[in-house]
């Protein structure tokens, strides 16, 4: 381990072998930190918090903060992060709450830039994304990935679906199927199409995308109302895994769905 003179570890705290602390950062109590991860130069750790492997949090990012909730008295809830994130300067991720999950989690191999936000009771998965001032409000899920512009400010309870981009700016309040691309509305966000670059990037093939296509069209641009369109799509397409998803994550979405 290397661990600066001047930083401030709580005794309950357990760090790992490979373990790199940097100047005036301060680890709290209840902490467990695994192998290879570094922490910054006045970087806080808060209580109940734990990271796993070869993690980079960067110099004043802050990890297992208390929420900003109202309702919270101090009670023991946790942050739990996996393996390999990034977490950028000036980057924030508060602990659960008992009115929540009690924690908050986030999955491997995320990237937080600078000044990014995961409030209390999220659940963050993996390969996600996250750009500067970008900020998730309190019992927000975010699946795997999804990157997520600038400045996006995404509502409580809502749900962001699997490879799903949202632009810059972007305010959301009603949950984003899977494999869209959303950007900015007149007052909230608009779905404009299916994430085709992304999703040719991380491996679709031709043909799950043309029935990705096909299915969006009957959701969205035939003037149907979501039950007829979903039970048109399951008799039409039938054995497509990543469109049953899609059909599976509308229905069971609780704040409704954004629309084009």
């Amino acid at each position: 381990m290397m661990i600066h003179e001047t930083a401030i570890i709580h005794s309950t705290a357990r760090l790992a072998e490979g373990v790199e602390v940097g100047p005036y950062a301060i680890i709290g109590q209840h902490v467990v930190i695994g192998r290879g991860t570094s922490i910054g130069a006045h970087a806080v750790i808060g209580d109940w918090t734990e990271l796993g492997e070869n993690n980079q949090i960067f110099h004043l990012a802050s990890v297992g903060a208390p929420p900003q909730d109202l309702k919270y008295k101090g009670e023991e809830c946790w942050t739990r992060l996996g393996n390999n994130n990034v977490i950028r300067e000036f980057a924030t991720i508060h602990r659960g709450t008992v009115t929540g999950h009690a924690e908050t989690v986030m999955g491997d191999n995320n990237l937080m830039m600078a000044y990014s936000h995961v409030a209390h009771d999220c659940c963050v998965g993996n390969g996600v994304v996250m750009a500067n001032s970008a900020t998730l409000a309190g019992h927000v899920t975010i699946q795997d990935n999804v990157i997520l512009g600038g400045l996006v400010a995404i509502h409580q309870f809502v749900t962001i679906g699997a490879y799903t981009m949202l632009g810059g700016g972007t305010l959301v309040g009603l949950d984003i199927p899977p494999y869209m691309i959303a950007t900015s509305g007149k007052r909230d966000a608009k779905l404009r199409g299916l994430n085709l670059i992304g999703l040719k990037r991380r491996g679709f093939s031709d043909e799950v995308i043309g029935k990705l296509k096909k299915a969006y069209k009957s959701l969205f641009m035939a003037g149907l109302k979501l039950p007829e369109a979903i039970a048109r799509i399951r008799e039409e397409i039938v054995g497509c895994a990543e469109v049953d998803n899609l059909l599976d994550f509308i229905e069971k979405s609780e704040r409704g769905i954004c629309r084009g």
